[in-house]
């Protein structure tokens, strides 16, 4: 098989978990590979990945080769795979609102250390996506980075890219559709919005709220609170940057309960930045409902994830969907994998629906 081109921006945790992934998997068989969902999808496996250019505004990234890029501060992950291959040099990219000023204010090994190269403008960045043969471009922008995911979502289109949209900026799932439509009449797929973790906070609290809803449990009220010590933890202390990531969570798991809760009994989002956890995610979940007879119950439940590698499977399969859509030539919002593999797609469906037709879409049924 030909190899899947990829380029992505932001260089911090996520894209490190992936990247070494990437390498991790290279040479193994699906007998030994574990932690992914699917070893293969259309002939490619985990190691047909190949990333060909990056962009990031740390000093300590740009002009760097991505094999040590991956690895310099802030990046705070657990590393499992250090043989990263060499010979893609970060690229130096735009700000816009990519970076909150609050951030200045904490130690730099915990924060962005932002370079003093000139920005790249739109043509500079769709001329390196071009040069570079990429196919698909991974969104990793910080949360709360509106502009800078418009901008790089038309440096996509422009540069005839598809788009995976990894963070809760609604750009598949706008409700108008703006970029759906340039993208359908390009022939250029996304996959959207914000990456659902491959078994994360998000996803545990659907599954007990649609397990509520099965067995005929009332929910009444719901918590979610999560703390962590990455810099994406660090950069939503500024609740501004966190209206469309509380939307994004709450909705994932509004979308499955029986009866719509009302707001003043559901809370969803992340709760505090604890730097001595690092890229470890910790979730307290707690629901509380009634039974048969209208006796009352509650659950609690705590979660304890490293954050990034969570994700990394996932986005693993989110490429390969996008690839598959490519060699079809399908554009436009790739409903299945969105459902299934994103906390805010244009349309929600319960886990099971969205497996399915995940299912089918890799079949091409």
């Amino acid at each position: 098989m030909d190899k899947i081109k990829i380029a992505v921006v932001g260089v911090g945790n996520c894209a490190s978990s992936l990247i070494q992934g990437i390498r991790y998997y290279q040479g193994k068989s699906a007998q030994d590979a574990i932690g992914l969902m699917h070893w293969e999808i259309g002939g490619y496996e985990p190691g047909d990945i190949e990333v060909v250019a990056a962009f990031d505004i740390d000093a300590r990234k740009v002009g760097v080769d991505l094999s040590e890029a991956v690895f310099a501060p802030p990046n705070c992950t657990i590393v499992f795979c250090a043989d990263i291959p060499t010979g893609v040099i970060v690229r130096m990219g735009n700000i816009l609102d990519g970076f909150s000023d609050h951030m200045k204010n904490y130690p730099e090994k915990r924060t962005f250390v932002l370079a003093e190269e000139p920005e790249s403008s739109e043509a500079d960045i769709v001329k390196v996506l071009e040069e570079s043969g990429a196919e698909i471009l991974l969104n990793y922008l910080p949360v709360g980075s509106e502009e800078a995911t418009r901008f790089y979502t038309g440096c996509a289109y422009k540069a005839g890219l598809a788009f995976i949209n990894n963070i809760p900026v609604f750009i598949a799932s706008d409700p108008e559709g703006r970029w759906v439509r340039h993208f359908e009449e390009a022939g250029l797929p996304i996959i959207g919005d914000d990456i659902k973790a491959q078994l994360g906070a998000t996803i545990t609290h659907r599954v007990l709220t649609d397990l509520f809803a099965k067995r005929g449990v009332k929910l009444e009220r719901t918590y979610q609170l999560n703390t962590g010590g990455n810099t994406d933890f660090l950069n939503m202390l500024n609740h501004h940057r966190l209206a469309s990531k509380k939307v994004s969570k709450t909705e994932a798991v509004q979308a499955v309960t029986a009866l719509r809760m009302e707001e003043d009994n559901i809370h969803i989002g992340p709760s505090d930045y604890v730097p001595w956890q690092n890229d470890n995610k910790v979730a307290f979940i707690r629901m509380e409902g009634k039974l048969f007879g209208n006796i009352p119950m509650n659950l609690e439940m705590r979660l304890s994830v490293e954050d990034s590698p969570n994700s990394a499977g996932v986005a693993i399969d989110m490429i390969r969907c996008a690839k598959l859509a490519l060699n079809r030539g399908q554009g436009g919002i790739l409903e299945g994998p969105s459902a299934y593999f994103c906390k805010h797609p244009l349309r929600q469906f319960t886990d099971d629906e969205a497996f399915q037709m995940m299912e089918l879409f890799i079949r091409g049924e």
